[in-house]
C-alpha cells in the first residue's frame, strides 16, 4: 500500500488502532467486567498496577540497549549457526532480567511453587503408574483431593515434566523457573530455522532482534506455557525442515515432528490446536510427503499414555465441567472474545501490529500466487525461494498463526489469562515485524519500553 502525501504513517495508524484496543479493554473491563468474580483484577491481563523496580532492571536496560544499538548488524554479518545460538542466549538474558525485575523468589523461583502451580504435588507423584491411572478421579472441583488449578487444566504430561526434573536431582521452583525459561527461549531458535527454510535467510535474519526483544519474554519467564511453546515451535520447525527437504534425514525428521506434536498435546489441550499451523505448513510449501511419518510419530505419546492408563478425551471432558462448576471465576464471553486480542497486542508489541497489518496487504496477492493444493514433490534444497516466493510463504505462515488465535479466541475456551496460554502461538506472529523496511532500531525500542513499562508498572501473575 503506497502512502497518500499529507496522510499518516499506515503503520503507526495501525499501532495507534492496537493501542485504542487495548485501552479500551483496560476501561472496560475496570468498570464493566466483574473484575471481583472474573479472578483478574487488571483486566485484560491477569496482573495488578503495583509499580515496582528489582535487581534485573539495569540488566534488562542493559540488554535491550545492546540489542536495540547491535541487534540488527549482528543479525546481518553474524555466521547462520552462530547468530541461532546467539539469539537464544540473548533471549534468555532479556527473560532472566524481566523475571528478576519481581527479584529472584517472586520473579523466577516461587513462581512454579503456589498453591496452584505444578510443585505443590509433586510427592502425589511417587507411583507415576498410580497417578497417571487415577489422574481424571481428581479433576473436578467436588472430586476428593483435586488436583490445582493448573494441574487439573492439563494433561498429565505437563507435571510429569516437573517430576522428571525432582528425580533427576534437579527440584525446587528454582530449578523448574530456569527450566521454563531456557527451554521457552529456544522458541526463538526454533523460529528462526523454520523461517529460513520456508521463506528465506533474509527474512530470518530480519526478524532475529524482534524475536529477542519480544514483550512476551515477561510471560515465557517463568510460565510453563513458554516451555509448552518451544515443544510445539520445534515442533513446527522440524516439520517444515522435512516439508522442505532441508535435511539429511528427512524421514527420521518428519517423525521428529510428530513425536513433538503428540508431546504437545499432552502438556496442554490448548495445543491440539497446532495442527491448524502444521497444516498450513504443509499447505505453504504443497507436499503431503512427510505427512504419514509425522502421523506416525504423532501416536507415540498418545499411545504411551493410553496404555498407562490416562484417557485423553475423558479428562478433557471432566476439564470442561469443572470449568462449569465456577473454576476460574464467572469470565464474561463478550468482554473476552475481544479483551483476548487486546491482551495479544501487549504480548507481540506495536512493531508487531505494524508487521501485521503489512502482511494483512499482501496476503491476498500472496494466497493467489499460492493455490493450495498438495503435491507429492518438494523443492530440493538447493532452490532457495526468490524474494517474492519467500515473502508469499511468510505472509501465509503468518496468516495459519492468527487462524489459530481466531479458532482459540472464538470457541469460548480461551477467557482470560491468554497472554500466557497463547504463547505457543503467538510467538509465530513476532517475525512479522521482519517486514517493517526501515527505522528498526526505534521500532525495537517501542518493543523493549513496552515490555519494561508493563512489566515494572504492573506485578503480573507469571
Amino acid at each position: 500500500m503506497r502512502k497518500l502525501k499529507g496522510w499518516p504513517n499506515p503503520d503507526l495508524i495501525a499501532v495507534a488502532c492496537g493501542a485504542a484496543l487495548v485501552g479500551a479493554a483496560f476501561w472496560v473491563g475496570l468498570s464493566v467486567e466483574p473484575v471481583a468474580d472474573s479472578g483478574v483484577y487488571w483486566p485484560p491481563l491477569s496482573a495488578k498496577p503495583i509499580p515496582h523496580f528489582g535487581a534485573g532492571t539495569p540488566l534488562a536496560i542493559a540488554v535491550a540497549v545492546a540489542v536495540i544499538g547491535y541487534g540488527p548488524v549482528l543479525a546481518a554479518r553474524l555466521r547462520w549457526r552462530a547468530l541461532v545460538v546467539v539469539a537464544w542466549l540473548a533471549a534468555i538474558a532479556w527473560t532472566f532480567a524481566l523475571a528478576l525485575v519481581d527479584g529472584w523468589r517472586r520473579g523466577i523461583a516461587g513462581q512454579l511453587t503456589s498453591d496452584n502451580e505444578y510443585l505443590s504435588i509433586i510427592g502425589r507423584f511417587d507411583d507415576i503408574g498410580a497417578a497417571l491411572r487415577g489422574y481424571s478421579d481428581h479433576i473436578l472441583i467436588d472430586a476428593p483431593a483435586n488436583w490445582p488449578a493448573h494441574v487439573a487444566g492439563h494433561p498429565p504430561g505437563a507435571v510429569l515434566t516437573f517430576v522428571g526434573l525432582d528425580r533427576l536431582g534437579l527440584g525446587g521452583g528454582a530449578w523448574a523457573g530456569v527450566w521454563c525459561i531456557v527451554v521457552g527461549c529456544s522458541a526463538v531458535a526454533a523460529i528462526l530455522v523454520a523461517v529460513r527454510a520456508l521463506a528465506g535467510e533474509d527474512l530470518a535474519r530480519r526478524s532475529a532482534p524482534f524475536l529477542v526483544l519480544s514483550p512476551a519474554a515477561i510471560w515465557i519467564g517463568v510460565s510453563a506455557d513458554g516451555y509448552f511453546a518451544a515443544v510445539a515451535a520445534w515442533g513446527i520447525a522440524l516439520l517444515v525442515l522435512a516439508a522442505r527437504r532441508e535435511c539429511r534425514w528427512p524421514w527420521l525428521v518428519a517423525l521428529g515432528a510428530g513425536l513433538l506434536f503428540g508431546a504437545a498435546v499432552y502438556l496442554s489441550y490448548g495445543l491440539t490446536l497446532i495442527a491448524v499451523v502444521a497444516v498450513g505448513v504443509l499447505l505453504i510449501t504443497r507436499t503431503a510427503r512427510p505427512l504419514p511419518l509425522v502421523l506416525i510419530g504423532a501416536c507415540v505419546v498418545p499411545l504411551a499414555f493410553t496404555l498407562a492408563g490416562f484417557y485423553w478425551w475423558e479428562a478433557y471432558f471432566l476439564l470442561a465441567e469443572r470449568y462449569d462448576q465456577g473454576a476460574g471465576g464467572v469470565r464474561s464471553y463478550a468482554y473476552w472474545v475481544w479483551g483476548n486480542l487486546a491482551a495479544a497486542v501487549i504480548v507481540i508489541g506495536p512493531a508487531v501490529v505494524a508487521g501485521l497489518r503489512r502482511s494483512a496487504v499482501a496476503a491476498p496477492a500472496a494466497i493467489r500466487r499460492f493455490p493450495m493444493r498438495p503435491s507429492a514433490v518438494a523443492a530440493p534444497a538447493a532452490i532457495r525461494p526468490s524474494p517474492k516466493t519467500g515473502q508469499d510463504r511468510f505472509v501465509l505462515l503468518l496468516l495459519a498463526a492468527l487462524v489459530a488465535i481466531a479458532v482459540a479466541d472464538l470457541s469460548g475456551m480461551s477467557k482470560a489469562e491468554t497472554e500466557r496460554i497463547w504463547l505457543p502461538f503467538t510467538v509465530w506472529l513476532i517475525p512479522a515485524a521482519a517486514l517493517l523496511p526501515d527505522r528498526r532500531r526505534l521500532w525495537l525500542g517501542a518493543q523493549a519500553l513496552l515490555a519494561l513499562v508493563v512489566n515494572h508498572a504492573l506485578l503480573t501473575s507469571w
